[in-house]
């Protein structure tokens, strides 16, 4: 018999604290300091490091299925500034560094491999959350020593000696794994509460790739190999001695080639109220928008932190935006917050005044499903997720251009969609769903 249908159902991710911590360590990161350069002009530090991907992982299935692999759309965020990083799946704050140790509390996501149509009613992927400890032996060798749980106490650990060599347009990052897991965290993962393997060690050899196409265009790939410790292969329905993983995607990253010091975009806030609607995305960008008739309602703030001021040598300021969304409760819906972490892109058209178009790309987390979107998942047989992709588009218009006042000068008047989705059911990491739900909203956006 297989043993998908068996797993227990794990507790829901919850990482709403760290989602709190990572908006104001970003603000903290940042260098939000205008230094003026000439009248009328400012600038802001630029960060060292920045990037958006999207790419499809693929991973063979080390249990009795009846599916030996499983895919999944993946989206990464990347960013690194002073002691912030967010690096794809994991991101993290080195509260103590030197020339040669770093000391980093950091979180970093763990997929559950199973057969794709178990995985919207099975979530044991999750966000395991501790600290990592760094040694650079070297520019091109370091050892990391990790201790990590999951969100029931379930430890593991590990050791993980890198390389990094890059040469012209390739980066090439091999690294050893070398995992302790403890019996609970085994007996759980492996074992799935049916057979208990105990603690043990496995080992993982991997790689990590990375090409510079042209500009801010990269290519990124991923392979590694996990080989089972002899107890956890001799549980009966563990199917293989090993587990690959294979990563392929593509980004947008800064141009190393071209690296900048300064930006001429400076930071925002926007303040912003939305109304729910019961159209999908397609109908609303066709102008075919059914009001909801509980008219339920959010409040949103989000920050702009600068990333660059072109994208692909075009004009395209583009940003790091967390947000925090509030949900108004309703006759059907009791109040809930949202956190978001999203790359925001603005391309700016300065006639007859100036107008933008926004397009922003990210992750939403929710701390209680509202109305809309618990009723979608209900009509198309879905168990709900909490973490979903977001999307956002926007045209705004600056007022203080357009009525020539000047205490309005950089404050912008815009309306935006407020998207959550599961990318069409691509992705466990999303719960394997389908639909989501939307938002018509105005803001107001201010630059400093």
């Amino acid at each position: 018999m297989k043993v998908c249908k068996k797993i227990i159902i794990g507790k829901q991710l919850k990482p709403i604290f760290l989602s709190l911590l990572i908006s104001l360590l970003i603000l903290m990161g940042h260098d939000g300091r205008c230094e003026e350069k000439t009248v009328g002009q400012h600038h802001v530090d630029a960060p060292e490091k920045w990037g958006l991907a999207m790419g499809i992982r693929s991973a063979t299935i080390p249990f009795d299925a009846n599916k030996s692999t499983v895919n999944d759309v993946v989206p990464l965020i990347f960013y690194e500034n002073g002691p912030l990083f967010i690096d794809g799946l994991e991101f993290g704050y080195r509260v103590w560094e030197t020339e040669k140790w770093q000391l980093s509390p950091f979180a970093r996501y763990r997929f559950f491999d199973i057969p794709k149509e178990y995985q919207n009613e099975i979530r044991e992927s999750g966000l395991d959350v501790g600290g990592q400890f760094t040694y650079l032996f070297t520019d091109w060798f370091h050892l990391d020593a990790e201790l990590l749980s999951d969100q029931s106490g379930r430890w593991h650990a590990n050791l993980v000696p890198g390389f990094k060599w890059e040469q012209g347009r390739w980066e090439f990052r091999p690294s050893a794994r070398f995992r302790w897991k403890s019996a609970d965290f085994n007996n759980r993962y492996y074992g799935l509460g049916r057979e208990r393997p105990g603690s043990a060690v496995d080992t993982q050899i991997a790689a990590d790739i990375r090409f510079h196409v042209w500009r801010n265009l990269y290519l990124l790939g991923r392979g590694s190999i996990l080989f089972l410790d002899s107890d956890t292969r001799n549980i009966s329905f563990v199917d293989d001695s090993t587990q690959a993983e294979a990563f392929l995607g593509i980004g947008f990253f800064n141009d190393k080639t071209e690296p900048v010091d300064t930006l001429a975009s400076r930071p925002y806030i926007r303040l912003a109220h939305g109304w729910g609607t019961e159209s999908n995305l397609g109908e609303i960008v066709t102008g075919n928008t059914e009001s909801d008739p509980y008219n339920n309602q959010l409040t949103s703030v989000f920050f702009g932190v600068p990333l660059a001021d072109e994208l692909f040598t075009l004009p395209i300021a583009t940003y790091l935006t967390p947000g925090l969304v509030h949900h108004h409760s309703s006759d059907v819906q009791d109040r809930s917050t949202e956190y978001v972490l999203a790359v925001k892109f603005y391309y700016t058209i300065k006639w007859p005044t100036p107008w933008r178009l926004g397009f922003a790309e990210g992750l939403s987390y929710l701390d209680r499903i509202p109305y809309l979107e618990e009723k979608d998942m209900q009509e198309k047989g879905y168990r709900s997720s909490q973490l979903l992709n977001f999307l956002d588009f926007s045209i705004d218009l600056d007022l203080g251009k357009l009525f020539r006042v000047q205490w309005m000068e950089d404050l912008w008047l815009g309306y935006s969609i407020h998207h959550r989705s599961g990318i069409f059911s691509t992705s466990s990491a999303f719960g394997r769903i389908s639909g989501g739900s939307n938002y018509n909203t105005v803001y107001l956006q201010y630059h400093w």
